[in-house]
């Protein structure tokens, strides 16, 4: 009688899941102090890639409802551009994107 050895190997799967970084939005909120027009063009500078139709919508949505969406980034982004804003004037603030 020949006995045979059956050795059977687990395949471990080497892939790392990689979850997705948190998201911050970032807002706009209405002032009295700044002209709109002035708003519009420090949102167009700060952002890149922000075009002025983009640019007055989200005056307009801060104007009108007190605050508005202006980009949903990574944290650190997301500061950076909080920072900006507020260094030009502009009321500003982050929270996460739930």
């Amino acid at each position: 009688m020949i006995t045979v050895s059956v050795e059977i190997l687990e395949k471990r799967s080497t892939a790392t899941v990689r979850k997705p970084a948190p998201r911050y939005r970032v807002l706009l909120h209405n002032d009295d102090f700044n002209a709109m027009e002035y708003v519009v063009q420090v949102l167009m500078k700060t952002v890149a890639g922000m075009t002025q139709p983009q640019a007055v919508d989200i005056m307009m949505e801060a104007h009108t409802n007190g605050v508005a969406l202006v980009i949903t980034c990574a944290l650190e982004h997301a500061e950076f551009y909080c920072q900006s804003l507020k260094q030009q004037g502009l009321t500003s603030s982050i929270e996460p994107d739930d």
